[in-house]
C-alpha cells in the first residue's frame, strides 16, 4: 500500500581522515639544542604553549644586555641634546630683534638637527632592544597547539641554523575528512552559503578495526566550492572534533591517514514513496492493483539513487496498491487477489524486502 512520507536520504561518501592543521617548526635563531621535551618523539602528544625545546640562549642574553645598554645610552643623549636645546632658546631671545635671522640658521642655533639625531638614535636602540628580546624568546619552541609529532628532524645537543627544520606536527584538536559527491546527488544535501555551513548536516564515519566495524560521528563544515574537471565530482569537508579522544577517555581514537565509510545525512524530502528496488522494471514501470483487482503498468519517476531501495517522486498516490511479486509483462491485466498488505513506509523499518525472498505480497 503506498504511503507518501518525508524522509532523508542518505548519501553514501568514502575518503581519507587528514589533520585540520599541520606545520613545519623552523629555527629562527642558531645554536645548540639544550633541552627537549619529554615527549618530543615520534607519535607524542603534546599541548598548547608547552615548550618543544630550547636552543642556547646565553649568546642571545648577551646581546639583550648590550641592547639594552646602547638603549640607556641614547636616552641621556638625547637628554643631553635637549638641555643644550634649551640652553640655546634662552640665547636666542638675548639677540637683538633687527638681526637678521633666517629658518636654518635659527635651527642649527637651537640645536634642532641634533636634537632630531639624538631621538633617532634612541628609536634605532629601541629597535636593536625589542629585536635582542625577541631573539631570546625565540630560543624557546613551543606548540602552536595541542598536536601530535609526525617526525622529528633535531635532538638534544644538535646545533641548528636559522630555518633548519625541527619536528613536523599537526593539529589534534580537529580533524577533517574530504568527501566527494556526485553532481546527481547534490539535490539530496543541504548545500552550505557563503559563509559556509551554519549546522552542517550529521556524518557517520565509519571503517572496519580488527574485524568490528567502528563509528564516529562528524557534521559537513563547508565545500570546495568547484567541481573536479576529471571526476566532475564536488568535494565537500567533513570535521571531526577531538579525533584522538583526548577530551574524551575512553572514545575509540580516529587516527590520521584513516580511509573511512560516510553516511551524509541529506536533506528533508518530501511526499516519497520507498519501494524495494527489484519491483523496478525497465522503462521505470511498476505493478499497480487498480480498483478492479487487475494488474497495470504505470510509470514513474524516482531518484537516482544507488543501493536495495527506489525513492518514487511521481507516479503513485496514497492507498494505491503495488505489487511487490516479480512478474514479466504477459501478466499484464490479470486478475489478482490480495494475500497481505505491507504499507510501503514500513518496509525499510523490517529490516527486508517481502516478495523477495518468495513470491508473496500480491498474486
Amino acid at each position: 500500500e503506498v504511503v507518501k512520507q518525508n524522509l532523508r536520504i542518505q548519501v553514501q561518501a568514502q575518503g581519507t581522515v587528514t589533520p585540520l592543521r599541520e606545520t613545519a617548526v623552523l629555527a629562527e635563531v642558531k645554536g645548540r639544542v639544550v633541552e627537549v621535551a619529554k615527549n618530543f618523539q615520534v607519535g607524542g602528544f603534546v599541548s598548547r604553549d608547552e615548550i618543544l625545546l630550547r636552543i642556547d640562549p646565553r649568546d642571545y642574553q648577551t646581546s639583550l644586555m648590550h641592547a639594552q645598554a646602547a638603549l640607556e645610552a641614547a636616552e641621556s643623549a638625547l637628554v643631553q641634546e635637549r638641555g643644550r636645546g634649551q640652553v640655546a632658546q634662552r640665547e636666542w631671545e638675548k639677540l637683538p630683534k633687527n638681526s637678521q635671522r633666517s629658518d636654518e640658521a635659527r635651527d642649527l642655533y637651537l640645536r634642532r638637527p641634533q636634537l632630531e639625531e639624538a631621538n633617532a638614535r634612541m628609536l634605532a636602540a629601541q629597535a636593536d632592544l625589542n629585536t635582542a628580546r625577541d631573539n631570546l624568546e625565540r630560543t624557546i619552541i613551543r606548540a602552536p597547539y595541542d598536536a601530535l609529532i609526525r617526525h622529528k628532524h633535531s635532538d638534544l645537543g644538535q646545533f641548528v641554523s636559522p630555518g633548519a627544520a625541527l619536528a613536523d606536527i599537526f593539529s589534534v584538536e580537529a580533524a577533517e575528512v574530504r568527501l566527494p559527491i556526485p553532481q546527481s546527488k547534490l539535490d539530496y544535501l543541504e548545500l552550505p552559503g557563503l559563509d559556509g555551513y551554519a549546522d552542517g548536516s550529521a556524518i557517520d564515519l565509519y571503517t572496519d578495526v580488527g574485524g568490528a566495524i567502528k563509528h564516529w560521528s562528524a557534521r559537513l563544515h563547508r565545500t570546495e566550492g568547484v567541481f573536479d574537471e576529471r571526476s566532475r565530482v564536488l568535494h565537500t569537508v567533513a570535521r571531526i572534533e577531538d579525533p584522538y579522544g583526548l577530551r574524551h577517555p575512553g572514545q575509540l581514537p580516529l587516527r590520521i591517514g584513516t580511509f573511512v565509510n560516510a553516511s551524509i545525512e541529506g536533506r528533508e524530502l518530501t511526499d516519497v514513496v520507498v519501494l524495494p528496488r527489484y519491483v523496478l522494471r525497465a522503462g521505470s514501470y511498476v505493478w499497480v492493483v487498480d480498483k478492479t483487482m487487475h494488474l497495470r503498468n504505470r510509470q514513474i519517476s524516482s531518484l537516482r539513487t544507488g543501493g536495495d531501495w527506489v525513492y518514487v517522486t511521481a507516479g503513485l498516490d496514497d492507498g494505491e496498491q503495488v505489487s511487490l511479486t516479480g512478474l514479466d509483462a504477459s501478466f499484464a491485466g490479470a486478475q489478482v487477489e490480495v494475500r497481505s498488505v505491507t504499507p510501503s513506509d514500513t518496509l525499510q523499518a523490517q529490516g527486508n524486502m517481502p516478495g523477495q525472498d518468495r513470491p508473496a505480497g500480491q498474486e
